[in-house]
């Protein structure tokens, strides 16, 4: 799986529907209508995301691997 950072992971799930509800300190809450579904997206710098959580907030937004670009 391809690493990629918080904020580009946050640019991508936007891309896909989601919208930025709010900032709770480094985190950015994504949400999308229609769906109790709610994303917490940790957005330090050009930090890039550990595996296991990435391959979780992928599962929960319904994205694949061939999707990173």
């Amino acid at each position: 799986m391809k690493p990629i950072s918080g904020k580009e992971f946050a640019n991508l799930v936007e891309r896909f529907g989601w919208t930025l509800l709010r900032v709770n300190g480094s985190h950015h809450i994504c949400g999308k209508p229609g769906s109790i579904v709610r994303l917490s997206i940790p957005v330090h710098k050009n930090q890039m995301l550990k595996a296991g959580l990435q391959q979780h907030l992928m599962k929960a937004a319904n994205i694949k691997e061939e999707d990173l670009i």
